[in-house]
């Protein structure tokens, strides 16, 4: 089992990897909008710099633990969305983004837990 500390450095490494993974799929989608071969490989970029910040993440924990962190793309997806492509947030979205966060409260408050 890891240390706090290190599994604490797994997860917010894997945050940082689904932020970028979700930027980089918002360029795509800008990129599709516009025709724009610069955003798409931004986007690719972002994306691969996400990927490779999660092979390092999954280091420093249990793969049940870390890899659904990176459900935290879903959450920052609907601000993005919201923000830059004026879609709208429904109280049935705000209701999902409210359980992927109590998931990833319990999920990351977990780790060495017996579980039975």
């Amino acid at each position: 089992m890891k240390n706090n500390k290190e599994l604490y450095k797994g997860i917010a490494l894997m945050l940082l990897s689904a932020a970028m993974a979700c930027v980089g799929q918002l360029l795509w989608k800008l990129a599709a909008r516009n025709d724009s071969l610069v955003l798409v490989l931004a986007g690719l970029v972002l994306y691969g710099c996400g990927a490779v910040l999660m092979i390092i993440a999954l280091k420093y924990g249990e793969l049940s633990v870390l890899h659904p962190m990176m459900s935290a793309g879903y959450v920052l997806s609907l601000v993005l969305g919201a923000i830059v492509l004026d879609e709208h947030i429904t109280p049935l979205r705000i209701t999902g983004v409210a359980a992927i966060i109590v998931g990833l409260v319990f999920l990351s408050s977990s780790e060495g837990e017996d579980g039975a």
